[in-house]
C-alpha cells in the first residue's frame, strides 16, 4: 500500500541556536535507505535546505510514520541529545487509531525480537535474542462505524496515546498488534481487511501512527523543554469523520 506524500505538512515546528524540530509527513523518509532506491526526498535534505545548514539526525520514524522529528546542528548537542535517547530519558509520545475497543490505559511489557531487513541490515550484528520493550498507552477516545466487514455490520476503533519507555524496531506497531489492536493503516502488522475499508471510505493510505510531543533536557540551556507538532490534515480528515477528532490532546 502506497502513501500519498504531502509535502505541505512538511514544516518547522522549533528552532533554536542548538537544535530544530520538523513535522515529517507519512511517506517521507528520514535519509537515505537500501530498502527505497526510488525515493528521491529525504527529511534530513529538506531540512538541511530549508534552515541553509547542516543537521544531525538524533532519532528516526518509519517511513509510514507522521509527526515530531528532532535534528541538533552540531556534533556536540547531537552526542548530548543521542545519549539522552539511548538512556530512555527523552519522554516520546504518539497518537494512534487502532483497530477494536482498547482498555482505559494499561502497559504492553512484551520484549520483541530484532527483525533483521534483509537489505538494509545485511551487515549489521544485531542481537538474536528477544530484547525488553515497554510501552505504556491511554485510551482518548472510542467509536463505532457503520461499516460491514465480514458478519460485522459496525466496526470499532480506539484513539490511544503512546508512551514508549524503549525504542526497538517498528516497536508501538508490533505491542498494539499484540494485544490485538493493530493500527490502522499498518501494512505489516496491521489488519488488511480494515485498512482496505478506510482506503475505500476515505479514499486516502496511510498509517494512522503520528509522533506528537518530545520531552528532554535542552543540552545548552540544562532546562526541560517540551516540543509538540500538530496531527497531519489526513489523519485529522479521519479522526474528524470518526467523530472523534476533539479527543486529541491540543498543543
Amino acid at each position: 500500500m502506497h502513501t500519498e506524500l504531502d509535502l505541505s505538512s512538511f514544516t518547522t515546528v522549533y528552532q533554536d541556536a542548538d537544535m530544530v524540530a520538523i513535522h515529517k509527513p507519512a511517506g517521507l523518509l528520514v535519509h537515505r535507505s537500501p530498502i527505497d532506491r526510488h525515493e528521491t526526498q529525504f527529511a534530513v535534505q529538506m531540512t538541511r535546505d530549508r534552515i541553509g545548514q547542516d543537521v544531525y539526525p538524533i532519532h528516526r520514524l518509519d517511513k509510514a510514520t507522521s509527526g515530531l522529528l528532532l535534528f541538533a546542528l552540531s556534533p556536540e548537542i547531537a552526542r548530548n541529545l543521542g545519549a539522552q535517547f539511548s538512556e530512555h530519558t527523552i519522554h516520546k509520545t504518539y497518537v494512534a487509531l487502532c483497530r477494536g475497543w482498547a482498555a482505559a490505559s494499561g502497559t504492553i511489557d512484551h520484549a520483541l525480537l530484532y527483525k533483521k531487513d534483509r537489505i538494509a541490515d545485511k551487515h549489521k550484528q544485531e542481537p538474536t535474542e528477544p530484547q525488553s520493550a515497554v510501552t505504556h498507552f491511554e485510551t482518548l477516545a472510542t467509536t463505532t462505524l457503520d461499516q460491514p466487514i465480514g458478519r460485522y455490520a459496525q466496526q470499532r476503533y480506539s484513539l490511544l496515546k503512546l508512551s514508549p519507555e524503549t525504542g526497538r524496531k517498528h516497536q508501538l506497531r508490533r505491542h498494539l498488534n499484540h494485544i490485538s489492536h493493530p493500527i490502522i493503516g499498518d501494512v505489516k502488522y496491521g489488519d488488511r481487511h480494515h485498512n482496505h475499508l478506510f482506503h475505500e471510505w476515505l479514499g486516502q493510505h496511510r498509517l494512522y501512527l503520528a509522533a506528537t510531543s518530545l520531552c528532554f533536557i535542552h543540552p545548552a540551556t540544562q532546562q526541560p523543554i517540551t516540543i509538540d507538532a500538530p496531527l497531519e490534515n489526513s489523519f485529522c480528515r479521519a479522526l474528524d469523520a470518526l467523530n472523534i477528532l476533539d479527543a486529541v490532546p491540543q498543543t
